[in-house]
């Protein structure tokens, strides 16, 4: 069972927010169901007073939830009240309309608690008008290229302050927070930019600026305007952080036009894009709808896309499809946040919704139109298909319409995971091979420099058939000693001249970076990991390089060879870890900066530890009284600091911590957020596996999550 101490604890904080006599009683039940939760069967079982607690009311419900948050420690209270209060509502919604042991239950599951296998896809065959005969054939003049910009991922904060500590307690950092005033600042925070704050104004203009430079014939955005401070964004202010974007696109670059994407972080609360809208306004329930999003892009987005594009945007869910002007490319836009795992809106029905608001039937109609007219197209969105968090579902019948048009689109663009990246669809998953190969998703790294180095690519496209010729990056080097004064965009890479140099055969320069190019790329990995880890060093621009053995290896080329989600091979697996198993830069998190369901598994996570390490845990704490009211508890030996190494550590100003290093072998470690221990800071672990001393902030923790960088 739990604690005592934790247990009164939880019902002391329901007793002071709920009236109903029978809110302590479920929360007594949920507080057993926690500690056991440690498979799906165990999940499904936690879902059913969790469900009872959200009859009794949202705020029943989200008070108990950020009670739990704030208990485990996993991140400061305001950060529980702002990011988990904004999505308890939601989830609170669909728990009080689904089976808590059907299959809308277990993705629920598998995305909030990581404790459940994801189910096999729900068949499903749309309907799609059968292909011509004699397709047409788009064959190259020879011309020169069109050029075209991607940006993705700007995450521009508005409130960045310059001065401002780079090193704090919060997600994101480089701001003036109410309850650090009149801490000393660690790292003051640059002008233009640090690796633990998303971008400053100053730094996205530089990129803006850089694109002018170049002078592309169109620009694509790929969304994700807002900044990563989830706890505290609200409809007023990314209704003015999109508004202000969408103007300085227009100001900065000119005559070029635009065609933008919506990202998961362009709403509040983040995720946020409920499927009934009807439902909503019935319920009298219009302040969940998202249909704010889309009216101010349809608004910010016209002076690009036309008057009929921006009214597919109001009307079709922030989905649009527009002609380039002078071209016969037609870019369709898909809002790809209603197929992502952490819009828990998805999950209020049992019923299995094949299209959400009809997108898919959508994309399919721009997708016929320009195949009767004679077009190419461009798919953009923010989720690339075959990422970890694009649903299974609808990436199953999404490829169902890439295969059937795989003449008509030349490619795929898309965002979220911050990385430089490529993913590859093959008309048989089952027989992944360079002749099977038939489209590829060209995914963009972001501007934010918390995921890296700042970056965009630049395209040559061929002006007949608008494939791709060319592949270039370029970045501001956060550590060049100008950067602060004037970030500078630079060419980092072309991947014809780098990754064409890899390939046994050299392609000739009449050809484009087809997919079967892709394709024989990972094959080279495969063999040559000097070019595997090259690829693996620019995902992150050089500026957040993370190791990759032989096991990240062939993960990594498996999600290469995975434009469909089900067949890439992040699979999660069932059960709660006690260890530090739980990954804290996977795919499915990498877009959040701060992940709502990290923050819920980082809590449950917390508080089972506690439980699990009742007998044995041993407290740093120097309070006599504390020490000797544990010491006389059966199974307890708690120690001083002191003890650790016969007193070293407090010789080397080690103070007394909190965080619980079980996990981790003795030794130093960098904090990584969960059971207390703050990321950036460096901490001793004892021998006894519980007990930490933190030495504070370490400069390669922070940039790296190592000891050294």
């Amino acid at each position: 069972m739990f604690p005592r101490v934790l247990a009164v604890a939880v019902l002391l904080f329901v007793s002071l927010t709920v009236a109903q006599s029978n809110a302590t009683e479920l929360i007594n039940q949920i507080a057993a169901d926690i500690e056991s939760a440690v498979d799906c069967a165990s999940c499904h079982a936690l879902l059913i007073p969790l469900k009872a607690l959200a009859l009794l009311g949202d705020d029943v419900f989200t008070g108990g939830i950020v009670g739990i948050c704030d208990l485990s420690g996993a991140e400061d209270p305001d950060v529980c009240a702002g990011a988990v209060g904004g999505q308890a509502p939601i989830i609170a919604h669909g728990l009080r309309l689904i089976d808590p042991l059907g299959q809308t239950a277990t993705k629920l599951c598998n995305a909030l608690f990581g404790l459940c296998a994801l189910p096999p896809v729900n068949e499903f065959t749309l309907p799609l008008p059968p292909a011509p005969a004699s397709p047409k054939k788009f064959v190259s003049r020879g011309r020169p290229p069109l050029t075209v910009a991607h940006l993705s991922d700007v995450h521009i904060d508005r409130e960045y302050t310059v001065g401002a500590d780079a090193q704090c307690t919060k997600p994101l950092c480089c701001r003036n927070f109410a309850d650090q005033a009149g801490q000393p600042i660690a790292e003051p925070a640059g002008p233009s930019g640090n690796s633990n704050c998303d971008s400053p104004v100053k730094l996205a203009d530089a990129m803006l600026s850089a694109v002018k430079g170049l002078n592309p014939d169109f620009a694509i955005f790929t969304g994700d305007i807002v900044e990563g401070a989830i706890w505290l964004v609200d409809r007023a202010e990314v209704t003015m952080d999109l508004s202000a974007f969408d103007d300085e696109m227009g100001s900065l670059l000119g005559t070029i036009p635009v065609f933008p994407a919506i990202g998961n972080h362009d709403s509040a609360p983040v995720n946020s894009f409920p499927r009934d809208e009807a439902a909503l306004t019935a319920a009298n329930n219009s302040a969940s709808s998202s249909q704010w999003v889309f009216d101010t892009q349809a608004q910010g987005w016209q002076r690009w896309i036309n008057t009929t594009a921006a009214q597919e945007v109001r009307h079709i869910s922030g989905s649009y499809g527009a002609v380039v002007p002078g071209t016969k490319l037609r870019i369709i836009s898909l809002n790809t946040q209603y197929y992502y795992k952490q819009n828990f809106w998805l999950y209020d029905t049992d019923a299995v919704v094949h299209d959400p608001q009809g997108l898919l039937a959508f994309v399919g109609s721009q997708l016929q139109l320009a195949e009767t007219l004679g077009e190419r197209v461009w798919i953009i969105g923010h989720i690339s298909s075959g990422k970890t968090d694009f649903n299974r579902d609808p990436s199953n019948y999404f490829n169902q319409l890439v295969q059937r048009y795989s003449n008509t689109i030349a490619g795929n663009f898309f965002g979220h995971s911050h990385k430089d990246q490529f993913e590859i669809t093959y008309k048989d998953f089952n027989d992944r091979t360079a002749a099977n190969a038939n489209s590829v998703n060209i995914i963009s790294p972001a501007l934010t420099p918390t995921s890296g180095n700042p970056a965009f690519k630049f395209y040559d496209i061929d002006p007949d058939t608008y494939e791709l010729m060319d592949v270039r990056v370029f970045f501001a080097n956060v550590s060049s000693p100008t950067f602060q004064t004037s970030p500078t965009f630079e060419l980092y890479y072309s991947a014809r001249e780098s990754y064409g140099a890899l390939l046994p055969q050299p392609i000739p320069a009449t050809q484009p970076l087809s997919p079967a190019f892709w394709h024989n790329l990972t094959e080279v990995f495969e063999s040559d990991d000097e070019a595997f880890q090259l690829y693996n060093e620019r995902l992150s621009r050089g500026g957040a390089v993370g190791a990759c053995d032989a096991d990240c290896k062939a993960n990594t080329i498996c999600n290469l060879r995975a434009a469909r989600s089900e067949n890439n091979c992040d699979v999660a697996t069932p059960g709660l870890s006690f260890k530090r198993s739980l990954p804290r830069h996977s795919e499915e998190s990498e877009c959040e900066g701060l992940s709502i369901a990290t923050v819920f598994r980082s809590a449950f996570i917390s508080i089972i530890a506690l439980a699990v390490s009742a007998a044995t845990a041993v407290v740093a704490q120097r309070d006599p009284a504390v020490l000797a009211a544990l010491n006389a508890r059966p199974g307890f030996e708690a120690r001083e600091i002191s003890d650790f190494e016969g007193g070293s550590l407090v010789k080397r100003a080690c103070t007394a911590s909190s965080c619980n290093c079980s996990g981790f072998p003795p030794g130093l470690f960098c904090g990584d957020g969960v059971l207390n221990c703050k990321k950036g800071n460096v901490y001793q672990c004892s021998t006894d596996g519980h007990t930490t001393c933190s030495y504070g902030v370490r400069t390669s923790c922070q940039k790296c999550n190592a000891l050294t960088c």
